[in-house]
């Protein structure tokens, strides 16, 4: 009996693409600040997140949503959008898809 894949957010890699370019980031520039330059964590893994192939550990995605100042949910969800401005002002919500036209 095989082990049925969980799901996954569909939209996490352009959303983390986004955070470091709005960042004005490289993928090296975002391993520093993220705090995981000293870690197994690499280039080429910030590359896989953000092409969708590979899936950050959960202390990563905290770290993703502290640099842009928004609740974890906004990165998990797919109902929701990164705000307008990374990083927020104030720890966002982002904007809820279902309620708001792109």
């Amino acid at each position: 009996m095989g082990r049925a894949s969980r799901e996954k957010p569909l939209r996490l890699a352009e959303k983390l693409k986004r955070i470091r370019e709005a960042l004005g980031l490289s993928q090296d520039g975002i391993l520093i600040k993220l705090g995981y330059q000293d870690s197994s964590i690499n280039r080429s893994s910030i590359s896989g997140f953000e092409l969708g192939v590979r899936e950050p550990p959960l202390l990563v995605l905290y770290a993703y949503s502290n640099l842009a100042n928004v609740y974890l949910e906004v990165l998990v969800d797919d109902a929701y959008n990164l705000p307008d401005m990374i990083p927020s002002d104030e720890k966002s919500f982002g904007k809820n898809k279902r309620n708001t036209a792109r």
